[in-house]
């Protein structure tokens, strides 16, 4: 940041997390988990770019002990850890454009932040652990630019206790095994954020759900193989339905990890799903819940928010896509679950702005139905062929970048223009407006 750059007033979506005067390119981990203990060590090498004069360099790291810092590429006159903020004072001011490389030695026992929507981050399981980092957990276990525009490639590697197995994003390229431990080495060479980087440990076994064109695998507990090829015994043909609407998955591989705990959600990570046991031996359809985490590779990971404040093209395009693979499989259509979550909707308070939710709300279930009110609408404005189009090509355009509502905005646009000229261009507009920016809920798409 630049010097005087910490009075500068910050996005309220940012959560005093983050920080934009710098681009981290690149993060190599070396680390080491002690299951039993709860304790992690290890080295987070960080290349770093900056984006303007800056005195100094913030990352974040949370409940976790720095044991010394190194900078190459500038002077590093000291550093201060507190309150989650890791500040690196450098000597000279290192000018616009220039390369860092910072080493952060660190320890301790990882432990979920606080945050409006209960715990985050690296959290023990009953033998293993799970990282949900989504939205503000990553500073949990690794220093980070912790913002979902800020993407970066990574290696992770990850030793523990032989027994156990890692699951991490990208691909794993080694293991190996030293007297009682396996260290696990995963490359990511696709741009992620923060908050889409996870571990998960534990022992588990591997189920092959489909082997290609897309390899995709549940890795699960032992106990519950069975129950796991049957409730996703359609995972392939899911694939492939998403594939034809939105274009090539993004990534070489899909991961589905069933912890052995039940977990009050599921949670999306790079190329990897995470749902508890709960999910996947419920009778009462949460295996719709298989379809939305999904989706979430091409609509939110692939192609990410710039700021939580647009966190609906997240959740309304994976919500939508529900309803979509509900249609395909035989269940309700996706014109009888936008009525039925309109009707919802109306019977609520109209006091919610898509475009602008407020940092607090940017979870609130109206942020997931609205959204895939509002895609519904613009599918039935456009009609199929173009509508998959307007998807297809904003999921290839923005593979590996960071989007707002208003890219999405023109995009609608362009396409209208060149789908109906600008006739249908000013109604798109138009139902854009009413259902992003008012609260008031628009009437029903009915015939």
């Amino acid at each position: 940041m630049k010097a005087g750059a910490v009075h500068r007033s910050r996005d309220p979506y940012e959560a005093q997390r983050g920080s934009r005067s710098i681009h981290v390119e690149h993060y190599d981990l070396d680390l080491t988990y002690r299951v039993q203990a709860n304790r992690l060590t290890g080295v987070a090498t960080l290349i770093i770019w900056t984006l303007e004069d800056v005195d100094a360099v913030v990352l974040d790291l949370v409940g976790l002990a720095v044991r010394g810092v190194t900078v190459t590429g500038a002077t590093l006159a000291g550093h201060t850890h507190r309150a989650g903020r890791l500040v690196l004072r450098l000597a000279e001011t290192a000018p616009a454009s220039s390369r860092l490389i910072v080493a952060v030695t660190y320890g301790g026992n990882p432990r979920p932040t606080s945050s409006p929507w209960g715990p985050v981050g690296w959290e023990e399981l009953a033998d293993g652990v799970v990282v949900a980092s989504q939205p503000t957990g990553a500073p949990t276990w690794f220093p980070c630019n912790d913002r979902p525009a800020d993407k970066a490639t990574y290696r992770t590697a990850l030793t523990v206790d032989s027994p156990y197995r890692v699951v991490a994003h990208g691909v794993l390229v080694s293991t190996r095994v030293r007297a009682s431990t396996t260290t696990w080495v995963f490359a990511e060479r696709h741009p992620t954020s923060s908050y889409l980087a996870t571990v998960q440990i534990g022992t588990y076994d591997e189920v092959v759900l489909s082997a290609g064109p897309v390899p995709q695998r549940a890795v699960v507990p032992p106990g519950l193989r069975q129950v796991a090829r049957a409730r996703l015994a359609r995972h392939g043909e899911l694939m492939t339905f998403f594939t034809s609407l939105f274009g090539p998955y993004p990534f070489e591989s899909y991961t589905l990890v069933v912890t052995p705990d039940v977990l009050e959600i599921p949670l999306e990570a790079q190329g990897v799903s995470i749902f508890g046991s709960n999910h996947l031996q419920s009778a009462d359809g949460e295996e719709r819940l298989v379809a939305h985490e999904l989706a979430h590779q091409w609509f939110g990971n692939s192609v990410s928010v710039a700021g939580w404040q647009h966190i609906w093209l997240n959740e309304g395009f994976a919500c939508y896509a529900e309803w979509l693979w509900s249609q395909e499989s035989g269940g309700p259509t996706a014109d009888a679950m936008a009525g039925l979550w309109h009707r919802r909707l109306a019977a609520e308070p109209q006091d919610l702005v898509l475009a602008d939710p407020g940092f607090a709300r940017i979870f609130d279930d109206t942020v997931y139905k609205r959204g895939a009110l509002t895609l519904h609408a613009v599918h039935r404005l456009l009609g199929d062929e173009p509508f998959f189009e307007l998807l297809r090509t904003w999921t290839t355009q923005h593979a590996g970048g960071a989007v707002t509502t208003t890219d999405f905005r023109a995009h609608l646009a362009q396409l209208a223009v060149a789908a109906g000229g600008p006739t249908l261009a000013t109604a798109a507009a138009a139902l854009l407006e009413v259902w992003l920016d008012s609260p008031d809920l628009p009437p029903p798409i009915i015939d």
